[in-house]
């Protein structure tokens, strides 16, 4: 095999090893919630608030909702536990317990995946009456 052959071939291995690893980093699941803000309104102190925040994987491989990140012990969440498919759709379902606050309420949850805009956050916030 002559040296031209020899970097020819080695050249087309380079090119196809490099379209593999950039098509590999191009498809990445991507997590777009529909609503990321929500407003409970009035509640009176003591009520479990519960609010569901749709969201889509608009990428193009399976997305993977790992974790959460709260301000404080009253707000639990739920996360999807199958991988959400491209173009599909699923829930978040945060749960805020007011039994210990009061007043105007503003919350940031972030989301962690395995999505390239990761990690996404929501919020939420409202009223708690006494």
């Amino acid at each position: 095999m002559s040296i031209t052959a020899t970097w020819n071939t080695y050249y087309t291995r380079l090119l196809v090893c490099f379209f593999l690893v950039s098509n590999a980093l191009l498809s990445q699941p991507v997590l777009k919630f529909s609503d990321a803000k929500k407003n409970f309104g009035f509640v009176k102190q003591g009520k479990q608030v519960e609010l569901k925040f749709e969201l889509t994987n608009t990428g193009d491989q399976p997305l993977i909702l790992s974790d959460y990140k709260v301000e404080c012990s009253c707000t639990v969440v739920t996360l999807p536990k199958a991988p959400v498919l491209p173009k599909q759709k699923a829930e978040v379902i945060v749960q805020f317990d007011t039994k210990t606050v009061y007043d105007r309420q503003d919350r940031v949850v972030q989301i962690f995946s395995n999505a390239s805009n990761n990690p996404q956050k929501i919020r939420f916030k409202g009223v708690v009456l006494k």
